[in-house]
Formats: C-alpha cells, sequence, structure tokens
C-alpha cells in the first residue's frame, strides 16, 4: 500500500472515485499483452484467414479498440478518458496468438485500464471466433508491460517476468487416470480384483 492510503476509499470506508480534477493533463501511454493458446492447426487457420466465422484478427482489432474506448463502462471506479490513440498488433506463435495493445491519451489519469482491457476483449474474441475449431483454447498472460506519464513516470515490466507460460494440453481419458491410480497405489488399494 502507498503513502496516500487506500486512494479508492472515502474517510467512511465507502468506494468512491478518485479526484484527479487538480491534476495537470500530460501524455500517456500504456502497452499490455496477453496470449490465446490453442491447437498448432488452430493457429494455422487464423493465418490463413480459413476459419468460418471470417477474418479473426480483424475483428479482434475492432473489439480491442472498442473496449478500450468503453473501459469506464465496464471497470467502475475508472476515470472516463478521451482515448487518443489505439494499436493492436498480433504475432502467431506454432501454438498461440500473441496480442499487444497500445493506448495513448493526453488527459490526468493512465491508460493502462484501457490497454489492458483492450487485449483482453480482443483475446476473447479471437476465442469466440475460434471456438467451433478448438474449445481448448487458454487466454492467459495478461500483463501490463509498459506504461508513460503521469507523477509515476516511466515503468516498464523486465523481459523475464512473467511466470512459465501456460500450456495447452488435452484432457486425460479415464482409462489412462485409472492407469495412473493403479502405478500409484497397485490396483488392490483401489478393491478391484486382480484376474
Amino acid at each position: 500500500m502507498s503513502d496516500r492510503g487506500l486512494t479508492h476509499l472515502d474517510p467512511l470506508g465507502r468506494a468512491r472515485m478518485v479526484d484527479v480534477t487538480p491534476k495537470e493533463a500530460t501524455h500517456r501511454r500504456a502497452m499490455a499483452r496477453c496470449k490465446v493458446f490453442m491447437k498448432p492447426e488452430t493457429t494455422g487457420k487464423v493465418a490463413s484467414n480459413a476459419m468460418s466465422k471470417g477474418d479473426v484478427l480483424g475483428a479482434a482489432r475492432i473489439a480491442g479498440i472498442q473496449a478500450a474506448k468503453r473501459t469506464a463502462d465496464m471497470i467502475p471506479l475508472c476515470h472516463p478518458l478521451l482515448v487518443g490513440a489505439v494499436t493492436i498488433n498480433f504475432t502467431l506463435g506454432d501454438n498461440h496468438v500473441e496480442v499487444e495493445t497500445q493506448v495513448e491519451t493526453v488527459d490526468r489519469t493512465g491508460v493502462e485500464m484501457e490497454a489492458m482491457t483492450a487485449c483482453a476483449i480482443a483475446a476473447l474474441t479471437i476465442y469466440d471466433m475460434c471456438k467451433s475449431t478448438d474449445r481448448s483454447m487458454v487466454i492467459g498472460e495478461l500483463a501490463l508491460w509498459e506504461k508513460t506519464g503521469g507523477r509515476s513516470g516511466h515503468w516498464r515490466r523486465p523481459a523475464d517476468d512473467l511466470s512459465v507460460p501456460l500450456v495447452n494440453t488435452p484432457m486425460p481419458t479415464l482409462d489412462a487416470l485409472d492407469q495412473d491410480i493403479d502405478e500409484l497405489i497397485g490396483p488392490e488399494s483401489r478393491g478391484e480384483e486382480l484376474s
């Protein structure tokens, strides 16, 4: 907690929006990233624009831009901002699509939430556009990567600061689970008859 206490609570402990009116408007920028992990064949279909719903990345880009502009409608104590620019880029890996968003404004408060919301909604749109092909997709690693402007100045996440990436693995079959249990405790411990 900062030396200022809990900024979103009034003296009686009720939620409040922080008063930013005394602050000077400055140029602010934030960058966020996340990944949509998927089967390699799904990534291939995204890359070749072969999904039955249409242009996955085009739809995700528009959804992310819209989300950045509407962040204050979704995050209760987030200030409405005049978003000056939103950039959304995608990088395709073998088993994932990385989403990177950058949001800029000249305002009294930062655009970190706008960048992260844009990233999350773009990723959810990718999921929606691809779910008929791959329901095992996982969205993960949503994080703020950089912010500039404001009183706290420039901040950047170190390159290796995220935990080990999630792995999109299929659920084991019941037969495989039974075999694993037998190897751990033996079939006789489970009350099964040996033949």
